[in-house]
């Protein structure tokens, strides 16, 4: 009887592993199959049009399978940025006003980053099957990031009333490629054979193994490569002046700390995108400031309005606030602006009004940070985890309404979205005596694809009962955002009377709810346990 049962057993465990084997060999041929020409592939894209036109133009160009024609799309879209890359440096020869060339140095700049993502993308799918390349995950951040940056152009363009000047940066098809590529791509995400593992996760490459222990550390003149100081006592008394002195003298990818000692730094700093691993440490976010004063009402781009732009991958900052001060009678004015991949934003301070934090792009999280702002003050098309965050709603001009977050995923294919996780959100001092007279909303639709979760996070009464805004009165994006809501608490927090949006969700799945946290959002599992920072990996 007992030989009986273990052939069974054996029989049963032989079916299950071919059965599996022929479910993964299928998925696997889902990838490579072999199909048609060109024409077949593009139509299987949400813009064929373009996609045949650029990749049909050879006869004998015919992908041998899924992943060769995503290759290949990759390569096309590489091609027609730089393309674009070359009519816009002939337009940088036309800009007459003070607009055009506001708005054309934001795209110019965008643009390239553009293509530093492309080019990223096609290297690191090149070699996905070595140490040396990138998951599809990855790919699909920074195509996301590549297609954020033409609609960043476009709005900059918009906003100072330049839009004909600027339309042949933005009406050459490469933002249609670039979505043809998220929509390719997303097919592998999936796959097991290109998706990182996560119970096994390799840093990148910027990670070094005395990172852990940094966030940690103090004092930090003697750990920093450099010291900024307005009294003269270290090496710099300009912070911008100390990053471009690490742009001209480090070597390899090591991390650059500099260490900015108290005190109030009038200025507007930039960290390219050609910049990695810059570390800024401060005193405390009460002690240490960087503080400008653009907006887009004194002539700037949003984009261009910022306190601080960091682009370079792998930047941290620990114990400083980031300031703009031009109140909220001058619109859009930024204090940071972040598109740095896997970038760590620790007990830091954002202070503004309208539009103070510019989560732009890719990978980020924010820890222990405080929030000020009134409208759409949390904005942007990143993958952002904010964990026991304080976020302080002040009190705006007379008419005016709170937004909390206007979150911008413009392409259904983007890996993007805002994530509030074991935060607090409350009035301001300001705001609080009189909190009854201004409607402050959780968040609205800034784009079609708008997504943004809160996990667990405090509500305090400030927050209308229907929770979400339309935006400008429409019924824009109802139907194709995402906003959610999962096990909130406070006297805001309930559900009872929230919109009525196809696009809204109570979400009552841990399964469902996990998909906004640290490990699925951001893939925080690869990368922040080398940093030091503490961080929840799930619910």
């Amino acid at each position: 009887m007992a030989t009986k049962m273990l052939l069974l057993l054996i029989h049963i465990y032989i079916f299950f592993i071919i059965l599996i084997s022929r479910s993964e060999a299928a998925d696997f041929d889902e990838l490579s199959a072999t199909g048609g020409d060109i024409s077949y592939w593009c139509k299987t894209t949400p813009h064929p049009e373009p996609c045949m036109y650029f990749l049909g133009h050879d006869s004998h160009n015919r992908p041998k399978n899924r992943a060769h024609f995503r290759q290949m799309l990759f390569q096309v879209t590489l091609d027609r940025a730089l393309h674009a890359r070359n009519c816009t440096t002939r337009l940088g020869n036309e800009c007459g006003s003070k607009r055009k060339k506001a708005a054309w140095d934001d795209c110019n700049r965008l643009l390239g980053d553009t293509i530093f993502q492309l080019n990223r993308t096609v290297q690191g799918t090149r070699r996905n099957t070595s140490r040396k390349g990138c998951s599809s995950f990855d790919a699909q951040t920074w195509l996301s990031a590549a297609l954020t940056n033409l609609e960043t152009c476009r709005s900059g363009s918009f906003e100072l009333n330049v839009t004909k000047f600027i339309a042949p940066i933005t009406t050459n098809n490469v933002s249609e490629l670039i979505s043809d590529c998220l929509a390719v791509n997303r097919a592998f995400l999936s796959h097991k054979k290109y998706i990182e593992n996560d119970e096994d996760p390799e840093f990148p490459s910027w990670v070094r193994e005395g990172d852990r222990k940094l966030l940690q550390s103090s004092p930090w003149a003697w750990r920093a490569n450099v010291v900024v100081a307005k009294d003269r006592s270290g090496q710099f008394t300009s912070i911008q002046a100390a990053i471009n002195y690490a742009a001209k003298v480090r070597r390899g990818h090591g991390r650059f700390i500099i260490y900015v000692k108290r005190g109030v730094y009038w200025e507007n700093i930039e960290v390219g995108y050609n910049l990695n691993n810059i570390m800024l440490v401060g005193d405390g976010m009460r002690y240490t400031v960087i503080s400008g004063s653009r907006s887009v009402a004194r002539g700037f781009t949003t984009y261009s309005s910022a306190t601080a732009g960091i682009d370079g991958i792998g930047f941290i900052a620990r114990g400083i606030t980031f300031r703009n001060t031009a109140g909220p009678q001058s619109a859009q004015a930024v204090a940071l602006r972040s598109a740095s991949d896997f970038s760590v934003f620790y007990s830091c301070g954002f202070e503004g009004y309208q539009d103070t934090l510019f989560v732009h792009a890719q990978r980020q999280f924010y820890k222990y940070c405080y929030i000020y702002g009134t409208v759409d003050f949390i904005f942007g098309n990143a993958a952002v985890v904010f964990q026991n965050c304080l976020i302080f709603v002040r009190r705006p001009l007379h008419g005016q309404v709170n937004v909390i977050t206007a979150q911008g995923r413009i392409d259904p294919n983007q890996n993007t979205g805002i994530s509030i996780q074991y935060s607090v959100i409350k009035a301001a001092p300001d705001l609080k005596r009189v909190a009854r007279h201004f409607r402050t909303y959780l968040g609205r639709p800034w784009q079609q694809f708008s997504r943004t979760v809160l996990l667990k996070t405090y509500i305090d009464s400030l927050v209308s009962p229907q929770g979400w805004l339309a935006w400008e009165n429409t019924n824009f994006a109802w139907d194709t955002l995402y906003y959610g809501e999962y096990k909130n608490f406070g006297p805001g927090s309930s559900t009872r009377n929230r919109v009525k949006w196809k696009g809204y969700h109570v979400i009552r799945s841990a399964n469902e709810a996990s998909k906004f946290t640290v490990n699925k959002l951001i893939a925080g599992r690869t990368w922040l346990r080398a940093t030091g920072v503490p961080f929840s990996s799930g619910l």
